[in-house]
């Protein structure tokens, strides 16, 4: 290459900068804002046409390319601070370090996302990142894992616990229980780091949607139980308040009215993310969520459901490593997070085919896999680093702080009404890929044998907790593999995604069923038919 030529490209690089920014048409172009932010209202006739469509590389007006990205933030936020929220709560932190998680969670997704969108070429044709439009977050796979390892920790000991004189167990503020879980994760990052290196197309195999679409269908399902649908009734108070109501001998009016104000918040939530669905303009559609959970706060705060403290106490900014975690290895979740692993690779597979497929890329062929290869990588160093980062794993998914004690004081009906929705999102996008398929008799078995464990796990959450309690003194390590494989049949997804994947690999592959052509099909009326006939 002459050395004019290499003096050229900075000079146009910097030439195409400058009429980025000093012209009308590096700025606006000539996009249709209007159609962008027109709410669809009743007595509106408006054109229903599909948005223009820009492809990987296109050059975005800076208004356009702003907004959009706006649009990406905004609606990956209730994603993001949603787990830190639950493992806040479950494990008693106290304010200040729940906001801290918060933050903590918002910095690292934008620092690995940033990794992640980036496809840097390493060596022999491997890469970090898929070059793709594939942000990241805190992994919904690991809220009931992880939630699974907390109960673990509270009943051997290791996290305290207070009786009450009435019987009733109290659990203590265990910030150590969060450190074990992120040092165990440490380790068990590795694991995701070697699939990487793993063909692409063995992976595909041993992890067809079949098995990927019952993950992801049973987490969704999990979460809206064990999390949305528990927050909506007001958290943990709706156990104790349906409690005191059935032993009650008469009906407390004051219980009845909160319980029915906590439905109440997290209805209007939940109502308002489904109209501004059907009346929102496009903009508007892509973050109803986050609509959902402004409108909800708004009300909540105006009718005194809102404890300002937690605002007021919040920092202006803040920086990772304000609050640390003892850092520390449980081993009965060794085996719990390995499988958490395996399934994020699952769901990068199944994130970056639909990012492709929506970006207009190939998803078949080289470049292709390498961007699998390179998504799941940038999960196993995300996994590792968002440890060091102390955040729980962070995954592909298909912000700074001041405002984080904001997020802290959403009052939990509103988080539910939300959250319920969000997860519901999450099962529903299991049942998509489920549904791309062409079932044979063998996948209706194996999803059928999924299922029975999954969701009679889901509804029987105690049915597997005590299968070890009959082993008299078991030594140490036999009581942590105890631990570990009760976690995992404890966990909905992972049974169902450990059944999946076993009955794939040992089950004959079988023919596709032959779609017959119903076309030429005469239909009858039967209720005519009969008519005549009477």
């Amino acid at each position: 290459m002459s050395s004019s030529l290499v003096q050229d490209q900075p000079q146009a690089r910097a030439e195409r900068i400058k009429r980025k920014l000093t012209t009308k048409d590096g700025w606006i172009g000539d996009y249709d804002y209007a159609w962008l932010c027109t709410p669809k209202l009743p007595f509106m006739k408006q054109e229903n046409r599909a948005p223009p469509f820009y492809s990987l590389d296109a050059d975005l007006p800076l208004i356009l390319a702003i907004s959009s990205g706006l649009q990406h933030a905004l609606a990956m936020l209730a994603g993001l601070i949603t787990p830190p929220i639950i493992f806040a709560s479950a494990l008693s932190l106290d304010a200040q370090t729940s906001a801290y998680m918060i933050s903590a969670s918002l910095i690292g997704c934008g620092i690995l996302s940033l990794v992640q969108m980036s496809r840097i070429r390493l060596f022999r044709g491997y890469y970090l990142g898929t070059g793709l439009i594939t942000v990241v977050g805190t992994s919904f796979a690991t809220l009931s894992t992880a939630n699974a390892i907390f109960n673990a920790m509270y009943k051997d000991g290791t996290c305290p616990t207070t009786v009450a004189a009435d019987g009733s167990i109290t659990r203590l503020a265990c910030p150590d229980a969060y450190g074990k879980v992120l040092g165990t994760s440490i380790i068990c990052s590795f694991l995701e780091i070697f699939m990487s290196f793993c063909s692409p197309k063995v992976l595909k195999r041993v992890f067809p949607p079949l098995v990927t679409g019952t993950v992801i269908l049973m987490i969704g399902s999990s979460l809206i139980g064990t999390s949305g649908i528990a927050n909506w009734g007001g958290g943990s108070n709706i156990a104790r308040l349906v409690q005191r109501l059935v032993s009650s001998s008469c009906v407390l009016p004051s219980l009845l009215l909160d319980l029915f104000q906590f439905i109440g918040l997290g209805f209007l939530s939940f109502i308002t993310i489904i109209l501004t669905e059907i009346f929102g303009s496009p903009f508007l559609k892509n973050i109803s969520i986050i609509v959902g959970l402004v409108v909800g706060c708004i009300v909540a705060g105006a009718a005194g459901y809102i404890d300002s403290s937690t605002i007021k106490s919040a920092p202006a900014i803040t920086f990772l490593w304000v609050h640390t975690f003892k850092l520390s290895v449980y081993p009965p979740a060794i085996l719990p997070m390995l499988a958490v692993y395996v399934s994020l690779a699952m769901e990068a597979i199944g994130d970056i085919t639909a990012s492709a497929e929506v970006s207009r890329q190939e998803v078949v062929g080289d470049v292709f896999d390498s961007r699998i290869q390179g998504g799941i990588l940038g999960d196993g160093i995300g996994g590792f680093l968002s440890a060091l980062f102390t955040v729980t794993p962070l995954s592909t998914f298909a912000q700074n702080n001041g405002i984080s004690g904001v997020f802290l004081a959403i009052p939990n009906p509103v988080l539910g009404g939300v959250t319920t929705f969000l997860f519901a999102n999450v099962a529903s996008s299991g049942v998509r890929v489920l549904a791309h398929m062409h079932f044979t008799r063998r996948d209706r078995f194996i999803l059928s044998a999924a299922l029975a464990f999954g969701i009679g796990d889901l509804l029987h959450p105690d049915i597997f907790t005590y299968l070890f309690e009959g082993v008299n003194n078991p030594n140490k390590g036999l009581q942590g593999l105890f631990d570990s494989i009760t976690i995992v049949l404890s966990t909905p997804f992972l049974v169902a995604g450990v059944v999946a994947a076993v009955l794939n690999l040992i089950l004959a592959q079988e023919a596709e069923e032959p779609v017959h052509d119903t076309s030429s099909v005469e239909e009858v009326d039967v209720e005519s038919q009969d008519e005549k006939k009477l």
